[in-house]
């Protein structure tokens, strides 16, 4: 009953920027926190970023401010400006969000299905 689209990656070099981009659809009431997540091939899958429904947001510390997450309330969307980026940065890209519905109080945390982000040297 609720869907997250990711859209915006591709192939850049490194040093370049791309700006991710996450819509909510459905069944929503609300949403609370909204996040990044990556997973690069052989590896877990990391916290990118948070944000609150307040535009409150947390970082993972090896970012070290290249990344920037910001929110559209009205449209249920979250966004990354992904900046400098390095080939490390290659993985796909999930969003996901806290989201209340509109058939009951309780919150669940829905996922995209991730867009593939690779920087090339």
């Amino acid at each position: 009953q609720v869907q997250l689209v990711e859209s915006g990656g591709g192939l850049v070099q490194a040093g370049g920027s791309l700006r991710l981009s996450c819509v909510a659809s459905g069944r929503i009431k609300s949403i609370n926190t909204m996040g990044w997540y990556r997973q690069a091939p052989g590896k877990q899958r990391e916290l990118v970023a948070t944000i609150t429904s307040g535009g409150s947001t947390n970082y993972a510390d090896s970012l070290k401010g290249r990344f920037t997450a910001s929110r559209d309330n009205a449209k249920n969307t979250v966004y990354l400006q992904m900046n400098s980026l390095k080939p490390d940065d290659t993985a796909v890209y999930y969003c996901n969000a806290d989201v209340i519905t509109d058939w009951g109080p309780n919150q669940y945390r829905y996922w995209g299905q991730g867009t593939q982000v690779t920087v090339s040297s």
